[in-house]
């Protein structure tokens, strides 16, 4: 019988399960996808903080009937509207300022 002391070089280290290298490398490639997405995602917010924001062209002046005052104001692309305190939507033309249509809100 050898008696002898093993020594590193001699051990043997057992060999690994399959699941086992599977779950390493799937933890592996799991932990580099979240390092590049956490990457992109600060990238994102980076640009948007630093691009200033679009300049969304609105009109001069806008006269409204007698007596209405304005409570919102949205823009489509070949129009804007404005909702009075009378619930009515005015819809103008953003060329000329006419006044294209008005719709009464219904209670």
């Amino acid at each position: 019988m050898n008696d002898a002391p093993v020594t590193n070089d001699e051990q043997e280290e057992p060999e690994e399960p399959a699941n086992l290298k599977f779950l390493r490398r799937l933890v592996t490639v799991l932990t580099g996808t979240m390092i590049v997405g956490v990457v992109v995602i600060i990238g994102l917010i980076v640009m948007r903080i630093t691009n200033p924001p679009a300049i969304v062209p609105l009109p001069a002046s806008i006269s409204l009937p007698d007596g209405s005052r304005a409570t919102a104001f949205t823009r489509g692309s070949n129009w804007y509207a404005i909702v009075t305190d009378q619930d009515e939507i005015l819809i103008f033309d953003p060329k000329t300022g006419d006044l294209r249509q008005t719709l009464k809100i219904r209670p």
